[in-house]
């Protein structure tokens, strides 16, 4: 299906897989591109060689400032369909009106590393949606996790700081195991939430069509009548949430630092197309102070049990960028972006990053106006009286660049609320100019205890080796003490366990929130499970039955299973099945599963390696194996749930497997 973004975007394109004449940016033909303009051909090189300078002045300033956090991630266009209408709520016409499909474009990133970091390291990730509504841009500006580091904007510059490398010597890079990260998240009880979030494994996710996105802030709705309704929203991926393992997630970053980019690629181009459904959760006005939790704190969630996810709408990633730079390094997100309907609440994140985003774009973008990069152009009209401005691509027309004019009847004038102009919500407000901080925003450690409490078995013990592997890399003793001083406030047995893998004082008074809730929603085993669009390394040890193998393939296929075969050496089989990859070039860190073909005596060690590391990742493996004795060599046994023999196991039981994603029962 065909976005309405894609024509406008077409006007700003050059096809270069055309046969076309070379030429200088003026349109000036040019005979020679190999060698610049000499006095003879050992002589010097000329000034006047006006190609070689203009070509070299753009190389030179080809790139543009990275950004600050969220430098490294990958984007796609898609669509936007609204189930139903939500006129009660809201009167912004992308959410009322379900005949209409709104174009999108969706980011996807990291925080902490550089542009060239890889995707797969422990982290935040950046969720970003520009709708191209009727009404104007939307930008959703989201990450994976609902809830954030800090209470108000002021502190961003410090967390960002002390999340980044380094100043001293820029190490690490694309991480958060370091002294100073850990040092902010000491002396800030207010991150206990959130680093609770970092530490688990929604934060290596297995893809990023395999994740959930939050808008993390509270906005309000304003329907027609000027009802307002506080919100928050959520992207739920119909594939379910699922991530990697720590050591598979280190792994990968060695073999495709890409692999989240590369993921999302290729789905795309397969026609797998990535789909999320939209939820809103939804607090009446009048009810603002009815929780246990201030709604406005954005270190703290909406538990769904007690306001449900309300699913209104599905978006769907369905085309590639032609260009990377061109349109998503160039996209230019902003909270400060809505449309009428949607507007702000008082959480004083949110307030300080209305601010900071148009800020960063005047630095990255070069000047105010970004907006007319064909990425970040509305598909609606737009007229005001903004001129000039470095990389001014507008030729306006006219005398008058003024409100209120004239000299041309006062156009363009302003458009009243009741033919679609935006308003503001009208909220009372009042009270003494002071910097501090509500009361109600002074509960640090409940929700990262509820969060703790709603952890499956397996999830819990990821998370204490998470804490233990951060907290062990870094040197300052201070450090690891006040980082266990914070998780004595939450979970007694964290801190415990942690102390003692880190080697550093536990507190003599247990301090541990007395929390007992629990949100089922929070736990990642309450998922979708589906095979769709999973991948499945299929292992050659020797010649395989090529009739038996086909249909096996057909089978995965069926059920739309990617595969790969891998071998000793790239070829051809019968039934035109090829090598794709050798063991050299693959990795089991880089599939959902894997199948052994084995009819040699002995099982070949990189084989052996495959198959072991598959096994301890807790994914699900099938075997056909001549004989059974070659699997004695290694530590993976017929026995063992998630491990299927297809010469006596129909392989609809593997797929059922590998729809289940992992057995954790093998960590044990």
């Amino acid at each position: 299906m065909e976005n309405k973004k894609t024509s406008q975007l077409e006007n700003f394109t050059i096809d270069n897989e055309q046969k076309a004449g070379l030429t200088t940016n003026q349109g000036l033909k040019v005979a020679e591109d190999e060698f610049s303009l000499k006095a003879g051909l050992r002589g010097p090189t000329l000034m006047e060689d006006f190609h070689f300078r203009e070509k070299m002045t753009h190389f030179d300033h080809e790139r543009i400032p990275e950004r600050v956090v969220h430098a490294r991630g990958t984007g796609a266009h898609g669509i936007f369909q609204l189930y139903e209408s939500l006129s009660q709520y809201t009167r912004a016409d992308f959410l009322t009106d379900t005949s209409k499909t709104t174009p999108v474009f969706t980011r996807f990133s990291t925080v902490q590393g550089s542009k060239g970091s890889s995707d797969t390291v422990r982290d935040v990730r950046g969720f970003a949606v520009k709708f191209y509504t009727d009404e104007g841009n939307f930008d959703l500006v989201g990450n994976n996790m609902p809830v954030f580091f800090i209470q108000d904007a002021i502190k961003f510059p410090d967390l960002v700081h002390a999340l980044k490398p380094e100043p001293h010597n820029e190490i690490p890079q694309g991480a958060s195991a370091h002294d100073t990260f850990w040092d902010f998240i000491g002396q800030n009880p207010e991150s206990a939430h959130m680093i609770m979030w970092l530490m688990s494994d929604r934060a290596i996710p297995r893809s990023l069509r395999m994740m959930e996105g939050f808008g993390v802030h509270t906005f309000r709705l304003i329907n027609t009548l000027g009802k307002a309704h506080f919100v928050k929203f959520h992207w739920k991926p119909v594939l379910g949430m699922h991530s990697q393992v720590w050591d598979e997630a280190q792994r990968t970053a060695g073999k495709n630092p890409d692999f989240h980019r590369q993921d999302l690629y290729e789905a795309i181009e397969k026609g797998d197309y990535p789909e999320w459904e939209l939820g809103l959760q939804v607090i009446a006005e009048e009810d603002e102070f009815k929780f246990d939790f201030d709604i406005l704190d954005p270190t703290k969630l909406w538990p769904e049990e007690e306001i449900p996810v309300k699913i209104v709408g599905k978006m769907t990633l369905n085309r590639n960028v032609d260009n990377f730079f061109a349109e998503t390094e160039q996209v230019a997100f902003h909270p400060g972006h809505v449309v009428p309907g949607i507007d702000f609440s008082n959480d004083p994140l949110l307030q300080g990053r209305l601010f900071s985003y148009t800020d960063t774009q005047l630095s990255r973008l070069g000047g105010p106006n970004f907006h007319q990069i064909p990425i970040n152009q509305p598909v609606c009209p737009f007229h005001n009286n903004q001129r000039d401005g470095m990389h001014q691509m507008t030729i306006h027309h006219g005398k008058t660049s003024y409100h209120r004019n004239g000299l041309n009847n006062n156009q363009p004038e302003p458009v009243p609320a009741d033919q679609g102009g935006y308003e503001h919500y009208q909220e009372k407000v009042e009270g003494r100019k002071i910097r501090g901080r509500s009361e109600s925003f002074l509960d640090f450690y409940s929700q990262a205890k509820l969060f703790y409490n709603s952890l499956a078995p397996h999830e819990r013990r990821h998370l204490i080796s998470a804490f233990s592997f951060e907290l062990g890399k870094c040197k300052s003793d201070l450090v690891k003490n006040n980082a266990v001083v914070l998780l004595n406030h939450i979970d007694r047995r964290v801190a415990e366990e942690v102390a003692n893998n880190i080697n550093a004082e536990l507190p003599k008074e247990n301090l541990e929130s007395k929390s007992t809730k629990k949100s089922p929603a929070l736990s990642m085993v309450n998922t979708i499970y589906k095979p769709d669009t999973k991948s499945v390394a299929v292992l050659l040890n020797g010649q395989p039955d090529t009739d038996q193998l086909t249909d096996w393939l057909k089978v995965l296929t069926e059920h739309k299973l990617n595969y790969s075969i891998i071998a000793a050496k790239i070829g051809s089989l019968k039934n035109n099945l090829k090598i794709t990859e050798t063991f050299d070039t693959a990795d089991p860190s880089l599939f959902d599963a894997a199948l052994l073909i084995n009819n040699k005596s002995a099982i070949q060690p990189p084989v052996l390696e495959f198959i072991e590391t598959t096994f301890k990742h807790c994914k699900p493996l099938a075997v056909a194996l001549s004989d059974h004795q070659t699997l004695n060599q290694s530590r993976v046994s017929l026995k063992t749930e998630g491990v299927y023999d297809l010469l006596q196991t129909d392989i609809m039981k593997f797929i059922e497997g590998i729809a289940q994603d992992r057995f954790w029962i093998r960590e044990q």
